[in-house]
């Protein structure tokens, strides 16, 4: 498993957002690590993430599945692309379809995990189908369709 999470790999212009820019000082701080066929990520809520006790929020749960498939897919089409993972090569997703199932409620106190694989990699779109569980309990099961960000969402940034 890498030890640089995707979403490190971004430039500055791409680190912003809530879920997994790490130059947002108030975000999640998403990490995904991809080995070039399941990409995992873990998160440990906080107290400011529940729902009602004990359960976590479950748009806090959506939010990491978004992030992590995202990140999942930018691994994804650049290594199918024939380039390394790098801040000059990286290639940048955005959500185009979010499916969450939530199979049950996601207990609080508890590192959640997020398994991610690539049902479909083309030119521009990624199909990333995700699992998330709370210890050994699936609590959430999703399939993100995600497409290369065009080059103008960023020339604001």
């Amino acid at each position: 498993m890498p030890e640089t999470a995707i979403q490190d790999h971004y430039p500055d212009d791409y680190a912003q957002c809530y879920g997994c820019g790490r130059l947002n000082d108030k975000g999640l701080h998403v990490r995904s690590f991809y080995d070039g066929e399941v990409s995992t990520c873990r998160f440990t809520p906080r107290d400011e993430h529940l729902a009602i006790r004990g359960i976590v929020y479950g748009g806090l749960v959506a939010s990491i599945i978004d992030c992590h498939a995202t990140g999942t897919a930018a691994a994804a089409a650049t290594l199918a692309a024939g380039d390394e993972i790098s801040p000059e090569t990286v290639r940048r997703f955005v959500t185009a379809h979010l499916g969450v199932d939530f199979l049950a409620p996601t207990p609080a106190g508890v590192e959640l995990e997020c398994r991610a694989v690539c049902s479909e990699v083309k030119a521009r779109k990624v199909v990333v189908e995700v699992e998330l569980r709370a210890g050994e309990k699936l609590t959430a099961r999703a399939k993100v369709i995600c497409v290369e960000a065009p080059p103008e969402l960023f020339e604001n940034a």
